[in-house]
């Protein structure tokens, strides 16, 4: 091949090369990383990204130089001419592929390992999911939230379960996801290398308020998350209303203006005495009657097999004070 041809096809595929990698790098595919994880993964992704652009270059230049070099004249419809195999070529298109296709593979098992390794000092966080809300506890504290609270620079080690059907735990700046599924014990690993609050979606379809399962994580300094932890021990101590509401997820489903939660899977908290008035019931003998027995009393426009009934089993105490915040909003 002449060394005109040569330098056209280089001069194509560079073409090719650059407008490509500006897409790639312009246009934001990715969430910006908080998480130790995340930058193994973007790693991963912007090494695949790399061999990519330059195989499409090289096999776009090709391509376009062909298609115009040899083009076949308007007049001409004789059979091109027979052309056998070029074993040099053919090791050369088997062998490259196969060392890069390698190389992603090497890189993705060594980002995967380290990504589910947790160290030897992890903070340690059970995840419960249930339609449509998330509920994080702390083994060994007592404390249980609406809101999963992390340590800045510490891994944490995720302990996934649900209820109820299969959920899917996800924070896009963490990078890292992983099914909640009945009956089995799932595990991820997150190390959080920026303070702010990031978004918790459930990317599994489950149910009719799967879009509004939503919860929020807040990364904190370590003297922050001390200070918070020790915060919650001692409400959890105390049993008040406002942090088994929010402990228990209720603001994932319902509206309650002392909460500030506006949610709508289930009936508005702020009418329940109302509500009450129509079934005929005291008040607070209905707030209990529709935790206990959620199907008994279904408000119009819902429907039932929606709230679960697993609330009926919160001890006594706590289930009185879930009912006093609900009917008082003030808790107890």
């Amino acid at each position: 091949m002449r060394r005109g041809s040569i330098l056209r096809m280089v001069a194509i595929g560079v073409v090719t090369g650059v407008v490509t990698a500006l897409v790639a790098v312009l246009v934001p595919w990715l969430p910006t990383s908080a998480s130790e994880e995340m930058d193994r993964i973007e790693f991963v992704f912007w090494f695949a990204t790399v061999i990519s652009i330059a195989i499409f270059a090289l096999v776009t230049a090709v391509l376009v130089y062909m298609v115009v070099k040899f083009r076949a004249a308007p007049d001409d419809e004789s059979d091109g001419p027979p052309i056998h195999g070029h074993t040099g070529l053919e090791i050369a298109w088997t062998a490259v592929p196969a060392a890069l296709v390698t190389a992603i593979a090497v890189v993705s098992a060594i980002a995967l390992s380290r990504n589910s390794d947790a160290g030897t000092n992890p903070v340690q966080v059970h995840v419960v999911a249930q339609q449509f809300a998330w509920k994080f506890e702390y083994p060994g504290s007592g404390v249980t939230s609406g809101r999963l609270v992390l340590p800045v620079g510490r891994s944490t080690q995720l302990e996934l379960d649900s209820v109820d059907v299969i959920h899917s735990f996800w924070v896009p700046e963490f990078g890292q996801k992983s099914d909640a599924v009945p009956g089995i014990k799932t595990r991820l690993v997150i190390t959080p290398t920026r303070l702010g609050t990031f978004p918790v979606i459930c990317t599994e379809l489950c149910g009719l308020g799967h879009a509004t399962m939503r919860a929020e994580v807040e990364v904190l300094s370590q003297e922050d998350f001390d200070a918070w932890l020790a915060e919650q021990k001692e409400g959890a101590t105390a049993g008040g209303g406002v942090a088994l509401f929010t402990s228990q997820g209720c603001g994932a489903c319902h509206a309650l203006a002392a909460a500030g939660t506006d949610a709508q899977v289930g009936p508005s908290l702020d009418d329940v005495a109302a509500r009450a008035e129509a079934a005929g019931l005291p008040v607070e003998e209905f707030v209990r009657e529709s935790i206990v027995e959620p199907d008994k009393v279904i408000a119009p426009g819902y429907a039932k097999g929606v709230m679960l009934s697993t609330f009926a089993e919160l001890p006594k105490d706590q289930l009185d004070a879930l009912v006093q915040y609900v009917v008082s909003g003030k808790g107890s």
